[in-house]
């Protein structure tokens, strides 16, 4: 499943190589898949996409906005597949869920292998869809302060008991993030999984902190991680630290064998020594 990386890596892919292009052709999936989700016909879809031109995208959470000029904004979101871009010359894959042909030749198509949405919206609506609409603050916005980090904590923990896995992968606390990436922030945090977050010091407040936007920007640096692949059809540059890979591996910090637990509806993998 793609992560905040992911779609930062997307959003600047996009405009590197799509903005500016007109739309020629729209069309909507042509391999029945119930886990994908349209908010158009594909009519309708086609319609309202003929002859606009690609904006300026950007990313936030989970989710890419793409502008369609003018008036739309094409969404994807939620989303574990491919998103590719196909020069002029070359074709797009017989069965997908979107596609979308430009008038110089090159195509853009979208293929779903768990979920996701592909929405179109007027422009501004998007902001009303579920998931998007009161999104908290993501790791690579200013706004995500010490001070932000620590009222998050503070709040959830009156609510709720939250582990550091919880805060970082449930309810989109932080959005963006999800099991893959939270393995890493806490192998560098120095914390367990299951660490009960109204019990961490402010010392491993501030250790977790620091650990979540460095991870994230490393991740982004590296075009993703290794094992979700770009608009051009190429993997990230990122290594996980903490995954499948690694266990009874030994730890990179202090040499004791990786481990692995099931919990919170994944694996996790830590260190036995170095994650307290």
């Amino acid at each position: 499943m793609f992560e905040l990386p992911e779609f930062a890596t997307l959003a600047k892919q996009f405009n590197e190589t799509l903005k500016g292009k007109v739309i020629r052709e729209g069309r909507l999936g042509n391999t029945p898949h119930k886990f994908v989700w349209y908010n158009r016909k594909p009519d309708e879809f086609a319609r309202l996409t003929k002859g606009k031109k690609v904006g300026k995208a950007w990313a936030k959470g989970k989710w890419l906005f793409a502008p369609l000029e003018p008036g739309y904004v094409l969404v994807f979101g939620e989303w574990g597949g491919k998103v590719l871009y196909h020069p002029a010359g070359t074709d797009p894959p017989s069965k997908y869920h979107l596609c979308i042909v430009f008038e110089d030749g090159s195509a853009l198509s979208a293929t779903t292998q768990m979920w996701g949405a592909m929405e179109l919206f007027e422009k501004g609506k998007e902001r009303n869809r579920k998931y998007i609409k009161d999104m908290r603050t993501t790791p690579v916005e200013p706004g995500f302060t010490f001070e932000y980090f620590g009222a998050l904590i503070d709040e959830v923990s009156k609510i709720e008991m939250k582990s550091a896995k919880g805060l970082l992968t449930q309810d989109q606390l932080i959005p963006g993030l999800g099991n893959a990436i939270a393995q890493d922030i806490l192998f560098r945090a120095c914390l367990s999984p299951k660490h009960s977050i109204d019990e961490l010091t402010k010392s491993q407040r501030r250790q977790l902190y620091n650990a979540i936007p460095k991870t994230v920007r490393q991740i982004i640096e590296k075009g993703g991680r290794c094992d979700e692949y770009d608009l051009y059809g190429n993997c990230g540059r990122y290594v996980r630290l903490m995954d499948k890979n690694a266990l009874e591996r030994p730890c990179p910090e202090c040499g004791r064998q990786i481990q692995k637990i099931a919990y919170l509806g994944g694996a996790c993998y830590f260190c036995p020594n170095c994650q307290k």
